[in-house]
């Protein structure tokens, strides 16, 4: 059965995402469904890295409850800063040092930076030593820096346990 079906619950949403999209629940539908749902894992799955085996989903969970409201707050300031004279901007790009280097975990920090108003992630250094950040105003770049490190970079440490 793990042959046939490498990643059940992958499966499975693949063939519901397809039936949403149509919004039908006709038996063809169902059937191409069923066929995608088995297929695409099946065909992917050599494109996949080796999966976390050791995440920590309670603080994920809190991760992701200030993420969201670092975004909401990130917007209000972001609002501010655009309504108000754009003189007063001053845009910067910043290296962020890496303690991680375990592609998912990294992934995750850029993901995170990037979903919050204001910042960009760029670019990983060749080396992986660090992570260039576009700001879109930047009064304080140590602070900023041990800002992502303390509030993001630790946290993903801890979660994906690396």
């Amino acid at each position: 059965m793990k042959t046939l079906l490498p990643k059940p619950l992958l499966s499975v949403l693949l063939g519901a995402v397809w039936l949403l999209l149509n919004n039908s629940l006709s038996w063809e539908h169902f059937a191409l469904a069923m066929l995608l749902g088995v297929t695409i894992p099946l065909l992917v799955q050599h494109l996949q890295g080796p999966s976390v085996q050791h995440i920590h989903l309670g603080k994920l969970a809190i991760y992701c409850v200030l993420v969201l409201w670092d975004i909401l707050v990130a917007n209000l300031q972001v609002a501010r800063l655009v309504l108000g004279p754009v003189k007063r901007l001053q845009p910067a790009f910043i290296k962020v040092p890496l303690n991680i280097t375990e592609p998912l975990p990294l992934v995750w920090l850029a993901s995170t930076i990037t979903l919050t108003p204001g910042t960009v992630s760029c670019d990983v250094s060749d080396d992986g030593t660090y992570l260039l950040v576009h700001v879109l105003h930047l009064e304080d770049e140590a602070a900023l820096v041990q800002a992502i490190q303390q509030r993001y970079e630790r946290r993903l440490e801890e979660i994906f346990q690396c």
